[in-house]
């Protein structure tokens, strides 16, 4: 039962960077990773079986599954690193043991230097670790290699501190400073290089205090790079909320000390048509109760009243406005997510759904559940067909698709063609007594449409029946006697179901006019071959089912099929042809 919710869990997850957190059945974090493509980072814990006993032991012990989505690889490294040292998890922990990761080694003896390993052997040197990215880990050297040159092999001698006991004693200085910088206490270093700065200022040391200038502003750097990270912001709670006709989604983002350190999401169902305000302050007191989040400044996406005591914003641009757009980021990924679990564990309330949306999008009278779709397609008039393709609850019906002959047309004329086929299928409907569809789509302009709608308009249908037109170019929706059409947003589910059935149409109408030029071509190249006529033709389409293949034929294969006398006096014929 717990692999199958897992299963599931794992087919919703975004194809997106991120930071995976695994939960135990005490809903305790036992390890949290990094991702480029979250979905296919851990599904790979899943398929395969480890040959390590500790990540055995892991997937074991793995109850539930969450994420947080960020905009870059980098983005996850920095999340992934704050959440580490806040939880500490079992199993990250337990990786320190693990050779194949890299640490930073820091050695006092015999000179000061910094550098990584992968191989902790010496214990006069002091380890910090484990880190998961060499990179990340590469950019933190340096950056505190040019705060503190003397750790720089390479250039002390430029910077003439070979000196044994000049460096040992610079290292001894700052090494505080240092330790704090590699376990990521920016703010510590940023302080007291500002304090020493403001010192060797006020002592006309103008030229020692630009050099810890441009230290600080190396550091400020370094953390403003990410939204992650951000040194401006601290002890802030960011609230957002994206919401459906049922429920809504708010995300909750804790900063602390500059870092996020804890995202979690939450759905509320709604009872009574509630406004977005109203959802995110229920869902705000919850959470921050959940939490015992003392924070006094909030950032959220809309505006809400929680009392004097607590500073509200609703930010519109910088830092502040990107740490909201990642918190609705991750509330719409959360219900993305809902949704595609809803649609393997609960079908039926998946399709009354989309069925509710595409009613609103549209501005139906109806719920779609039964969609129709035409389409038309020939060479410049030849052999002329068209297509109806049918969808129930958004989903193809593919044995009620039905192609068509065009009888009453002559030559390229799509709209006529239109007509006459959105005629012909809802008069038999009728006549049949066969149920009607609540929408009807038709993939082209406006003139295909009207055209349609001419045929309903013969037929009495027109108000029974809604339509409407879905061009290629723009995918602009079109509605009858409305010349103004409609754009629905790209990722837009309803969308997605109007181009899959139009797409559906065309793909079912130029493989009907394939098949028909196909054997037109053939029944002429039959046909020019004295002594084949329509039973012989059907005789040996029937066994060889290509003009190929007979003309291949042997003799023997046609006497077979067609008799001794017969069989040799076509051969004879095929070989001239």
């Amino acid at each position: 039962m717990k692999l199958d919710s897992i299963k599931i869990q794992i087919k919703s997850l975004p194809q997106v960077p991120g930071v995976y957190q695994y939960y135990d059945k005490q809903e305790k974090i036992i390890y949290i990773g990094k991702a480029k493509n979250i979905k296919k980072r851990v599904s790979s814990y899943f398929n395969r079986v480890f040959d390590n006993h500790k990540t055995r032991l892991l997937v074991k012990n793995i109850d539930r599954i969450e994420h947080v989505v960020v905009d870059t690889e980098m983005d996850a490294l920095l999340l992934e690193n704050n959440l580490i040292k806040k939880y500490r998890p079992r199993y990250n922990i337990l990786l320190k043991d693990d050779k194949t990761y890299p640490w930073i080694c820091l050695e006092k003896q015999p000179k000061p230097k910094i550098f990584f390993t992968r191989n902790i052997t010496d214990k006069s040197r002091e380890y910090f670790g484990p880190y998961t990215s060499v990179k990340h880990l590469k950019i933190l050297i340096q950056l505190i290699k040019e705060i503190y040159p003397f750790l720089n092999q390479e250039l002390n001698h430029l910077l003439k501190i070979n000196n044994k006991e000049s460096s040992i004693f610079l290292f001894e200085k700052n090494e505080m400073s240092i330790k704090q910088l590699i376990n990521g206490n920016l703010s510590f270093c940023i302080n007291h290089f500002k304090k020493e700065m403001k010192l060797l200022s006020s002592k006309l040391k103008f030229e020692e205090a630009q050099v810890l200038k441009e230290k600080i502003n190396a550091l400020v750097g370094y953390q403003a790079k990410s939204t992650i990270v951000n040194p401006k912001i601290s002890n802030v709670d960011v609230f957002s909320i994206i919401s459906d006709k049922s429920h809504g989604y708010i995300n909750y983002l804790q900063v602390s000390f500059g870092a996020i350190v804890r995202s979690h999401t939450i759905e509320i169902k709604k009872k009574l048509d509630e406004e977005n305000e109203t959802l995110l302050q229920l869902g705000i007191i919850n959470i921050r109760q959940l939490f015992s989040s003392n924070s006094k400044t909030l950032f959220l996406s809309h505006k809400v009243s929680l009392g004097d005591e607590l500073k509200v914003f609703v930010p519109q641009q910088g830092d502040k406005k990107k740490l909201v757009d990642l918190s609705l980021r991750n509330a719409k990924y959360f219900r993305i997510d809902r949704y595609k679990q809803m649609k393997i564990t609960d079908p039926d309330r998946h399709s009354k759904r989309i069925m509710s949306q595409m009613k609103d999008d549209l501005r139906l009278p109806k719920e779609p559940i039964h969609i129709e779709c035409f389409d038309n397609s020939n060479i410049q008039g030849a052999n002329p067909v068209a297509a109806c393709v049918v969808f129930k609850n958004g989903k193809p019906s593919k044995k009620e698709y039905r192609h068509y002959n065009i009888k009453t047309v002559t030559g390229p004329d799509d709209f006529a063609s239109m007509e006459e086929i959105v005629f012909r299928r809802y008069k038999r409907l009728l006549d049949e007594n066969t149920s009607l569809p609540q929408l009807i789509v038709i993939d082209g302009g406006k003139g295909q449409l009207s055209s349609a709608v001419k045929s309903l308009d013969t037929l009495g249908l027109r108000g029974e029946i809604s339509i409407l037109g879905i061009a290629k170019r723009l995918e602009e929706i079109y509605f009858p006697n409305d010349s103004t059409p409609l754009y629905l947003d790209k990722k837009s589910e309803t969308l997605k179901i109007l181009q899959r059935a139009r797409d559906e149409a065309h793909r079912f109408s130029i493989i009907f006019h394939r098949q028909k030029r196909s054997k037109r071509t053939l029944t002429s190249k039959m046909d020019n071959i004295i002594g084949i006529g329509p039973a012989t033709r059907e005789k040996l389409l029937g066994s060889l089912k290509s003009f190929k293949r007979i003309k291949a034929a042997s003799r023997k294969e046609i006497i077979d099929i067609l008799g001794k006398e017969k069989g040799s006096k076509i051969f004879k014929a095929l070989q001239k042809s």
